[in-house]
């Protein structure tokens, strides 16, 4: 901690935020810097595709004006010059660290041509503007990508009474997420909340300039619509990164305790970093999940004030939890590692399945299901077997 004197966090989201509250708890006295994209404080991206779209507007993450940090709003980072020890601003200044969080986290991905009415969501102005156009009165929502925050739409928008379209690359929304059968779950379950799926296709743009008037499908069909939400995933943002030399390859990869490789004065925290997890046998992965974010962040700088030779290793099992339609929809591990799927729960309302690759838990998934899935996370923190699964509450291979 001696060595560090001037500590610069890029990215001031819930990562970055919980990188500069652990600095401080953990003692350190030097100079905190916040760089943030956005002109806002952090907030709290859940609620972005629900609540806010229903007209809530407390989403501000508490502590940030509490710290005794410097933060530099609407400022992007476009360079980082590792030699000198010196990030670089849009505005041409430069910011000198001693030691550097990167959480700069990711950018929706975008059709190349996205007249007015079709929509991103990512960013609190994001929200707002499709909010608006929610209170308008659309005729006819369609929703491309049926991931979490697609799905999470689509439910928000027929609660409002909004007719949705959902389209969808795949067999199933989140067959690769949620396996062949909570797929077939969830599939359903938006079409008897009145949702039209559209599977196995994918958007191939769209018609109308001054306003969006359809959504072409790659098969040749076309879908009358006049506002559209794109959930089509998201981009790490590393693209001030490039001529950095830090080891990029789909974010920024980092070792097991969230260095970037090769550096002992830079740690990496939130949706872009990708890194080796022990728990499964060292692959390199990357998560997008609130919870994530939230505990990567306080270790990365733990880890950043302790050094490389005292760093912890991050070994969290990821979960993720959303609502849709009134379901609670949660996962844990990485059920798309899985080669068998093992249903333990397989009610209209209720489910749960295990996922196992070569005998052994990796991940879960659950619907209204929170205790069994809170036991299926320890299972696969313990690494246990398919007789181990088995054994606590039968399944139906």
């Amino acid at each position: 901690m001696s060595k560090l004197n001037r500590i610069v966090i890029v990215g001031a989201s819930l990562a970055g935020l919980r990188a500069a509250q652990t600095l401080r708890a953990d003692g350190f006295a030097g100079e905190v810097t916040v760089v943030g994209a956005e002109p806002h404080l952090p907030y709290n991206r859940p609620p972005l595709s629900k609540g806010v779209l229903d007209g809530e507007d407390d989403i501000a993450l508490p502590g940030a004006e509490e710290l005794d940090s410097r933060w530099l709003r609407g400022r992007r980072a476009v360079d980082l010059r590792v030699d000198d020890r010196v990030v670089v601003l849009d505005d041409g200044s430069s910011v000198p660290y001693d030691g550097l969080v990167i959480a700069t986290g990711a950018r929706a991905r975008r059709f190349e041509h996205q007249p007015p009415g079709v929509h991103s969501l990512r960013t609190v102005d994001d929200a707002l503007a499709l909010r608006a156009e929610l209170t308008a009165g659309p005729r006819h929502l369609t929703v491309i990508g049926g991931g979490f925050i697609g799905s999470e739409v689509a439910s928000t928008a027929r609660r409002q009474g909004l007719p949705v379209t959902l389209v969808d690359a795949g067999p199933y929304p989140m067959r690769e997420t949620m396996g062949a059968h909570a797929a077939r779950w969830l599939a359903r379950h938006h079409e008897r909340h009145g949702v039209e799926l559209v599977a196995g296709v994918r958007a191939a743009g769209f018609d109308g300039e001054s306003r969006v008037t359809a959504v072409r499908l790659d098969d040749g069909r076309q879908i009358s619509t006049d506002l559209v939400v794109a959930g089509t995933g998201i981009v790490p943002n590393t693209d001030w990164l490039r001529a950095s030399g830090l080891k990029l390859d789909d974010g920024v990869v980092t070792t097991e305790s969230l260095f970037a490789q090769g550096e002992s004065a830079i740690v990496a925290a939130g949706d872009l970093v990708r890194w080796p997890h022990r728990h499964y046998d060292g692959a390199l992965i990357r998560i997008e999940h609130w919870a994530n974010a939230n505990e990567q962040g306080a270790l990365a700088a733990r880890n950043l004030l302790a050094g490389p030779e005292a760093a912890a290793p991050y070994t969290a099992i990821p979960s993720f939890g959303t609502s849709v339609h009134g379901a609670r929809v949660q996962t844990a591990g990485l059920p798309a590692l899985g080669d068998e799927e093992l249903i333990l729960i397989d009610e209209p309302d209720r489910l749960a399945v295990a996922f196992l690759a070569r005998g052994v838990l990796v991940g879960a998934v659950a619907v209204n299901a929170p205790k069994d899935l809170l036991r299926l996370k320890r299972s696969i923190a313990a690494h246990a077997t398919r007789a181990d699964v088995t054994a606590e509450g039968g399944a139906t291979p």
